[in-house]
């Protein structure tokens, strides 16, 4: 490998995907989430909902901010699955213990949120029931 090829490689950021459920209405939780990311200092790439109820979001954040990048995503409502809590968990803990050499370094993250909103599910049942 040339010198060049190491140093591009080691400026890789974390990429990450995860897939999370939420009750939230899909419009409002989109709206939620990125105000909560960029007031993380975050960037959202790219974000849309389908008819679905399925979200997409494409995001970055610096490493040193992603203890409240996580905790703004529990707080919106997200249930992340048990793989994307343990990969953010080590996300965490790596960047905790090397804050000096990574705290500034990229993190991204492909989100999936399927959503189950509470009024649409209570629609469903009462017709589901008639």
């Amino acid at each position: 490998m040339m010198a060049n090829e190491a140093g591009q490689s080691m400026s890789i950021p974390w990429a990450l995907q995860m897939k999370a459920v939420s009750v939230e209405e899909p419009g409002r939780l989109v709206q939620t989430l990125t105000g909560a990311i960029l007031g993380c200092g975050g960037w959202v790439l790219s974000r849309g909902a389908n008819d679905t109820g399925t979200i997409n979001m494409l995001f970055e954040f610096e490493r040193q901010v992603c203890v409240d990048v996580y905790s703004v995503l529990i707080a919106a409502g997200l249930e992340l699955s048990q793989n994307g809590h343990i990969r953010f968990t080590e996300l965490c803990q790596c960047t905790c213990s090397n804050r000096r050499s990574c705290g500034d370094e990229i993190a991204s993250i492909d989100l999936e949120i399927q959503t189950y909103p509470i009024n649409l599910a209570r629609n469903q049942r009462f017709f589901e029931s008639a």
